[in-house]
């Protein structure tokens, strides 16, 4: 695992994702019923950043390629295909995020908007809440602005 990456993401990698794969049960793409669980999830996530004033202007007019990468990248991490990897090889959250402005407002508004989103995908208790953790802390580790919005970087030299 890389430094900046979710914990699992090696897994889900290779193929299989979460503390259930390891044991040798389903994974949560498995549990959820795969892709197309996944695409209506985020088909809801984006349908309300669509709408919403705070993240709206951090992405291009056209939502369908963040939806697609979005997708892609769930599906894999959760225990589904590899073609997040095989298009766009690993992923690398924190880089990729580091050009646009992501402070406590940010966060709090992308996180809303994918509670939401899961909390309406009709997941079992434990399911919901292993997702919502998820992205939880990855919302939290994608910040890169302050309150004050200094840039907060991946290493010490990237304060500017």
């Amino acid at each position: 695992m890389t430094s900046g990456e979710p914990a699992g993401f090696a897994n889900a990698a290779a193929g299989s994702s979460g503390e259930a794969a390891a044991a040798g049960g389903a994974t949560m793409y498995e549990r959820v019923g795969g892709r197309d669980w996944f695409v209506a999830l985020v088909d809801r996530f984006y349908d309300a950043v669509a709408e919403d004033p705070v993240l709206r202007p951090l992405y291009p007019e056209d939502l369908g390629p963040a939806r697609d990468h979005l997708a892609l990248f769930l599906i894999q991490y959760w225990g589904g295909p590899a073609e997040y990897n095989e298009e766009r090889g690993h992923p690398r959250l924190r880089m990729r995020h580091q050009r646009f402005a992501i402070g406590d407002a940010e966060r709090l508004a992308w996180f809303r908007h994918m509670r939401a989103a899961v909390r309406a995908g009709g997941l079992a208790p434990h399911d919901e809440s292993e997702m919502l953790d998820y992205f939880g802390s990855t919302a939290s580790l994608l910040m890169n602005r302050d309150r004050g919005h200094k840039v907060i970087g991946l290493g010490s030299s990237a304060s500017r």
